[in-house]
């Protein structure tokens, strides 16, 4: 069966995420727009990974728990997880791996955890976007070592991208999917980096805003719609 995704959704807990981005907007607006399934992948953390989730079985939609990594060379990746403990595990090894820096909510906003009633919980006070010491080069092996999946994320953009940072997809890297913000530019990088002809290609938002959430537009075919499937699914190299 084809089920409509979008595996890169921001929080509130995000610096740069709006305040109306709470657990239960985000999974209502999903279910409006037709999805099937959605990721929440904060900046360097998971921790409203559970309310979104608790929202997500309210609402009827599968929530995958997640982050957006930044790493030390400044590219970010996305990583999945089939499990909140799974995902808790790897949000609390990356917290020992980023630098603390004063979040300046006045610059950057503030960064919520919520309930999955929308009610503020906590407050993360250092800054969530900068790098961590954790290399792109081993960013898919560690995040699977947790269990979960790790790819570059909007690999077609000008900046915190890998090809915008190193100019190729390194083999050695081992990632097995790779994410587009535009979905036009697939056939251009295809040609350019032969790589990505063997890697399973996603398209998502990346959405910090209400509105910035794309309609149902792309699916993944896969058997019976879980969390373990999807993230078996993107973890197996095309071919």
């Amino acid at each position: 069966m084809k089920y409509f995704y979008d595996l890169h959704i921001h929080s509130c807990l995000s610096p740069c995420g709006d305040m109306d981005m709470t657990p239960n907007n985000i999974v209502n607006m999903a279910k409006l727009l037709g999805l099937d399934v959605i990721a929440l992948t904060d900046h360097n953390t998971s921790l409203n990974c559970e309310a979104a989730m608790k929202a997500g079985e309210n609402a009827g939609i599968v929530v995958i728990p997640g982050m957006e990594l930044t790493t030390s060379e400044d590219i970010h990746a996305v990583c999945l997880f089939p499990t909140l403990e799974k995902a808790l595990g790897w949000s609390s090894y990356v917290d020992e791996h980023r630098i603390k820096i004063k979040n300046k909510t006045e610059i950057y906003g503030r960064q919520v955890i919520m309930n999955e009633n929308d009610e503020e919980t906590g407050e993360i006070e250092h800054l969530l976007l900068p790098a961590t010491d954790i290399s792109i080069m081993s960013a898919h092996k560690l995040v699977g070592d947790f269990g979960g999946i790790c790819y570059p994320a909007h690999i077609d953009r000008d900046s915190l991208s890998i090809l915008s940072v190193l100019g190729e997809i390194d083999e050695y890297c081992g990632f097995t999917a790779a994410e587009f913000a535009d979905k036009s530019k697939v056939p251009e990088l295809k040609a350019q980096h032969p790589i990505l002809n063997s890697m399973n290609i996603i398209t998502n938002s990346d959405a910090h805003y209400l509105e910035n959430m794309k309609e149902a537009e792309s699916f993944l075919e896969l058997p019976e719609l879980t969390r373990e499937n999807i993230i078996e699914y993107l973890d197996k190299q095309k071919g």
